[in-house]
């Protein structure tokens, strides 16, 4: 039990490390021309450099009282939690796979998930440079990935760019205004690639019922009606998430819809 322990704080201490760096990818990835690597970690209001001992991931937070050593501005409360977040990630990709390439791949795609739930919140837009290379990044690694084979992927990516463009067609002729973003089209292409097509109909059935709730109580609260809009991407990558985990408890369940052997 205790070297199992071990085992996990160790990608969990990775994972706050990288959460740092998803960090700054966040906040300067929507930033035209903007580098993710210079300039240095600094504050975004006073723009003075951090010292190491202030970018020690999730400590330098509570240290510094979330607040900026140099101009005391507060520090937004995501940064800690996204480090959080990537070293649970971490952990839970390696105690579910182990120390495997296969859990190496997972964290990857769920680092990438975490970034585009942050940005698509704030900036409503999920970036190319995420999607397009995850898509073919998520078929090279089912070559690779005994959970998924390449055919799965192949068909995964394909029926998942093709469903929201179906989708978002219906709607547009419909309505004759976009309700639906590219950006989202390409993650759910990403995801079948990542994830294969057996993952589209939880993914897809999971994330719309969520964000179905989320946008009534957010058509009542900002009283705009139909004109109310909320970041699908969330949604897609929080199911995607929830697959990763549970995947073989959700096919397990298709198995008994499918047959009609309910208990």
């Amino acid at each position: 039990m205790y070297t199992e322990t071990i085992l996990l704080i160790i990608p969990a201490l990775f994972g706050a490390i990288i959460g740092s760096f998803l960090n700054v990818v966040i906040l300067r990835l929507p930033e035209k021309d903007a580098s993710i690597v210079f300039p240095a970690s600094h504050c975004p209001k006073c723009l003075n450099n951090l010292s190491w001992y202030e970018n020690i991931p999730v400590l330098s937070y509570i240290f510094l009282r979330g607040k900026c050593s140099h101009c005391h501005t507060s520090i937004s409360l995501q940064y800690p939690v996204v480090e959080i977040l990537t070293a649970l990630l971490a952990a839970a990709v390696c105690f579910k796979f182990g120390y495997s390439l296969q859990a190496g791949g997972y964290f990857i795609l769920g680092a990438a998930l975490l970034v585009i739930i942050f940005i698509d919140i704030h900036h409503q837009i999920i970036p190319d440079i995420i999607s397009l290379p995850g898509i073919i990044l998520g078929f090279l690694f089912s070559l690779v990935n005994s959970s998924v084979t390449w055919q799965s992927s192949l068909i995964g990516l394909l029926l998942g760019g093709g469903v929201l463009y179906t989708i978002a067609f219906i709607y547009f002729f419909l309505r004759k205004q976009d309700g639906m973003g590219g950006g989202d089209i390409k993650l759910l292409a990403m995801l079948g690639a990542w994830l294969g097509w057996q993952s589209l109909p939880f993914v897809i059935l999971m994330s719309s019922s969520a964000g179905s709730i989320v946008g009534l109580i957010a058509m009542r609260w900002q009283k705009k009606g139909g004109s109310t809009r909320i970041p699908f991407g969330p949604f897609l990558s929080i199911a995607a998430l929830i697959y990763i985990f549970y995947s073989e408890k959700i096919l397990y369940f298709y198995h008994l819809y499918v047959t009609g052997q309910w208990p």
